[in-house]
């Protein structure tokens, strides 16, 4: 039984600023998509997936075309309106494409953002020993016991909750198929769903995908116990992650960062309380992202992959260009850019790509082969 309900909040309208007058503006609206939970520590229970709209205003019903619907898939540790819609200038992936005519929708996973976040992420004792020691004395007194001493969800899990996203967008718009764009650990998220649906993905557009070549194709035999269901992440480690990974001058624009990171801390009302304030994940065991399940992906992929990016290797990322049984399929080399390029520099030749995969099948006319762009 599918479990498909949503409540819309009021859409507001995001008002262009300078660097923007002659853009449309957008509408913002919310949905919560209820979900029977496969995560281990509240199976069975309906928890709520939070998915963001973003419409360019004044769009003519019925709304989009049955090739214009997109679903935003993000990573391990940023949820998805922070990820893919960030309100620094143009730095908005989403309102990119929804100024291009697509319905454009990102979600957040169980435990992310504002979806449902299981009950173990409130408790700090369910941090590593090490992350632990970041919150003595100001939230918990000493080191403790995990209450939950084991990694709190799984690929599978995430598969089913984005399955239930993309049912209710299919039924939402009257669409067959939507395309999904994933960032980071969003690679085996968003390319694993497709490679095990290819009935309802049209299209994939992959920015710096994690890829487990040779990792298993089963599940472990019991979740890995090792007493950390979540982390957290404070600005200093967010700009440390950061500052590790640029290579040439004005790589990215310190105020942007300054105002993700803002964002970011809005997304967890809760982890923003936590010492200097921090942003929480939960930990994930993940499994049959591999070169057999990539074999199976016959749609159009776009993989896009930032030179200097030193959280997942762009060597990976040809690996997997390589294993892909598409025909059609693009390796974007993308300069001055790091595991974070949508939010560099580059990011308008990143939303181009993406663009022109969405709409052609190409990029730079091409529909097969390994390019680069920002050098």
């Amino acid at each position: 039984m599918r479990y498909l309900f949503a409540w819309l909040v009021l859409p507001f309208v995001l008002t262009p600023i300078a660097y923007a007058q002659n853009a449309p503006p957008v509408v913002r609206t919310d949905h919560y998509v209820g979900v029977k939970s496969t995560v281990p520590a509240i199976a069975g229970d309906m928890t709520q997936i939070y998915v963001r709209e973003v419409q360019q205003a004044g769009k003519p019903a019925p709304v989009p075309e049955a090739d214009r619907v997109v679903l935003f898939v993000h990573g391990a540790g940023t949820p998805a309106e922070v990820a893919f819609d960030a309100g620094y200038h143009d730095y908005s992936w989403m309102a990119y494409l929804a100024r291009a005519g697509f319905d454009v929708f990102a979600m957040d996973l169980t435990g992310y953002g504002r979806s449902t976040r299981p009950a173990p992420m409130n408790d700090p004792c369910n941090l590593t020993a090490a992350q632990q020691a970041e919150f003595i004395p100001a939230l918990i007194p000493a080191a403790c016991q995990p209450s939950y001493p084991k990694q709190l969800t799984t690929i599978e899990s995430d598969w089913n909750d984005i399955d239930h996203v993309v049912d209710y967008l299919r039924s939402f718009r009257h669409v067959e198929k939507v395309a999904l764009i994933g960032w980071s650990q969003g690679g085996p998220r968003a390319g694993g769903y497709a490679s095990q649906h290819p009935d309802k993905v049209r299209k994939l557009v992959l920015l710096a995908p994690a890829y487990g070549r040779g990792s298993s194709s089963a599940p472990p035999a019991q979740v890995p116990a090792n007493g950390a269901a979540f982390n957290t992440q404070s600005k200093k480690e967010f700009f440390e992650n950061w500052d590790r990974q640029v290579g040439c001058p004005n790589q990215y624009d310190p105020a942007a960062a300054n105002a993700i990171w803002s964002e970011m801390l809005e997304s967890d009302p809760v982890g923003a309380t936590w010492g200097p304030g921090v942003r929480r994940a939960p930990q994930e065991t993940v499994w049959g992202w591999n070169q057999s399940m990539a074999a199976k992906l016959q749609i159009p992929v776009l993989l896009v992959s930032g030179i200097h990016d030193k959280q997942v290797s762009p060597a990976g990322v040809r690996n997997l260009y390589a294993d892909l049984g598409s025909t059609q399929k693009v390796f974007v080399d993308l300069g001055c850019s790091s595991h974070n390029a949508a939010w560099e520099g580059n990011h308008l030749l990143l939303f181009g790509a993406s663009l022109e995969w969405l709409t052609k099948g190409t990029v730079d006319g091409k529909a097969t082969g390994m390019l680069q762009r920002g050098y």
